[in-house]
């Protein structure tokens, strides 16, 4: 079961618990980012290309613990950057789970068979094993050999151990259905409890903008890839009706603050993709963001979004308002065939606005002060 029992039934209390008190915006998953550091530089990241006074600077273990307590969220994503090299990693994972939270360690897995023996089985914790394809797309979408087969093997020698293991796995423009497909297959063959797929989002950091889908191909890829999947035993931690989703038969708007993220700025805004501001704590996040000035249809840059990070949420508010369509969707599988559900109109949206570095100077003039201040101490 790629997502397991006790989770479904906590998360969907919480979720009920959310509805009942009439509580409009609440968070599912908080993405929880201690550092931005990496020892990959992939082409379609835009969490790397930061200097190197901002690169070496991590979250404390108080104060990764400090965003779980005040976000409340079930489930927490740690991502980053690389969150193996954060030297403490294991006492946040530790403390995660001690508040019965969910845990997913996002990991290129590069220092994952190095680091295995600080983590422990344990019904809270999974790793998430970023693959984006075999081993041929897996390494060229990373920029370099070898990768692919370093991170089997350590899926391996974890599942051995009793770990939980998803993969990650974003697909970008010119992926094909056929090998897709045949990916999936290979990771359900080596044992992977569960897969997590996404397209891709195209960063205004990441070095390559020409290979991200938009929505229309990203529902055309989708199609492709589902209809090859009937019969296979491809188990998605992701809830049908995202699936469904991606497949272009639901009219989803994001939802942003379901998908909250805490990194070295502070709380962004307004979600994991995009860095427009940042908020002191998540309540000046929930209380202060206009909400409606993001999302497909309000914001240029988020015209082609399909993500998980802003639009899984949307589909387990779907599911817990309409039990009976996702559990139909569940059962039947995603649709492949047929007319496409209602797309957003874009006329409306307002025009992008490049405002990713000013954080970024005011994080290095705090950065140049703190230094000035312990030299003069």
């Amino acid at each position: 079961m790629a997502v397991p029992l006790h989770q479904k039934i906590r998360v969907g209390a919480y979720v009920a618990a959310q509805r009942l008190k009439g509580v409009e915006r609440y968070p599912l998953v908080l993405m929880l980012e201690p550092l931005f550091r990496c020892n990959l530089a992939c082409a379609g990241c835009g969490k790397i290309d930061y200097p190197d006074a901002i690169l070496n600077q991590r979250l404390s273990v108080e104060e990764c613990l400090q965003a779980v307590d005040e976000c409340g969220a079930p489930v927490v994503s740690i991502a980053g950057g690389e969150p193996l090299l954060h030297h403490e990693i294991d006492e946040v994972v530790r403390g995660i789970i001690a508040r019965k939270k969910f845990v997913y360690l996002c990991t290129n897995a590069l220092l994952m068979q190095k680091k295995l023996d600080v983590f422990h089985p344990n019904p809270f914790f999974t790793w998430s094993v970023h693959l984006d394809g075999d081993r041929e797309m897996h390494d060229h979408s990373v920029c370099e050999d070898g990768v692919y087969e370093r991170a089997v093997a350590a899926i391996a020698l974890a599942k051995s151990r009793g770990f939980r293991v998803n993969i990650n796995c974003t697909l970008f423009d010119g992926a094909e259905p056929e090998r897709v497909a045949a990916f999936f297959d290979q990771v359900m063959a080596i044992g992977v409890d569960g897969i997590t797929v996404s397209p891709g989002y195209a960063y205004e950091r990441a070095p390559d903008q020409e290979h991200f889908l938009n929505r229309r191909k990203t529902k055309e890829l989708f199609r492709d890839v589902f209809r090859r999947g009937r019969g296979h035993k491809w188990s998605f931690s992701q809830s049908s009706l995202f699936l469904d989703f991606l497949a272009g038969n639901q009219s989803y708007h994001c939802t942003p603050w379901g998908n909250p993220t805490r990194n070295y700025f502070g709380w962004q805004r307004p979600c994991y993709l995009l860095g427009e501001g940042y908020a002191k704590t998540f309540k000046e996040l929930m209380e202060e963001t206009d909400w409606d000035a993001y999302g497909t249809g309000n914001y240029e840059k988020c015209a082609d979004c399909m993500v998980h990070s802003g639009y899984e949420a949307t589909a387990v508010a779907d599911a817990a308002k309409h039990p009976l369509k996702a559990l139909a969707v569940a059962l039947k599988g995603v649709a492949t065939e047929g007319g496409w559900a209602p797309e957003i109109p874009l006329e409306r949206q307002r025009p992008a606005e490049h405002l990713f570095s000013r954080h970024v100077e005011q994080a290095m003039e705090r950065i140049k002060n703190q230094t000035l201040r312990r030299k003069a101490s």
